[in-house]
């Protein structure tokens, strides 16, 4: 161990900087990683500002949190760490390893908006069906002597649905107006 931190002395500053983000960032990242994998992540970590300027940037996605500060150690960090041979200016290679750190902030961002808009409560509720014009699927006999089915695009999906009316025969493939629920299952259209 001894051997490890006489090593890490020898550096200069600028790459033990560069270690201990890369470090530290790896370490609290997949500790991040591994509470999402067993369900422990739905604690709270961003920083709240109040007021006119805040970061928030809506969408529960805020410029300053825990999850945002670990990514830009790791982007930082590492690309320190890896390009300190390639870049000989230490002032350019803080530039770049700035901005690959904000990069993975900025893909930590794309993939959150991104899985925030498969959030969607897929709960149907029949009643949100009333004033919409939907299409026949099958034959709806008149005078509420039968049911047919109507197909209702609601929320982003497509139900079949059984509905009555109290006109005349309504063909297949007609569009038709929802009046009313009739017990909870079936619509009356017109």
């Amino acid at each position: 161990m001894q051997e490890y931190l006489d090593a890490f002395y020898g550096l200069d500053t600028w790459m033990q900087v560069y270690w201990v983000c890369a470090i530290v960032g790896t370490v609290v990242f997949v500790v991040q990683m591994v509470l999402v994998l067993v369900g422990m992540d739905s604690i709270d970590t961003d920083v709240d500002f109040d007021g006119a300027d805040t970061m928030d940037l809506g969408g529960g996605l805020s410029l300053f949190s825990i999850k945002n500060f670990v990514n830009f150690l790791v982007g930082f960090g590492w690309t320190g760490v890896c390009l300190k041979d390639a870049i000989a200016s230490k002032w350019l290679l803080c530039l770049v390893a700035v901005a690959v750190g904000a990069a993975f902030v900025y893909m930590f961002f794309i993939i959150k908006k991104q899985t925030k808009k498969l959030e969607h409560n897929g709960a149907f509720r029949i009643e949100d069906c009333v004033g919409k014009t939907v299409d026949v699927y099958l034959r709806i006999p008149g005078e509420r002597k039968g049911k047919g089915k109507v197909q209702v695009s609601l929320n982003g999906s497509v139900q079949e649905i059984e509905a009555m009316t109290e006109g005349g025969d309504i063909a297949s493939g007609q569009k038709v107006e929802v009046v009313d629920v009739v017990d909870g299952t079936t619509l009356l259209v017109r």
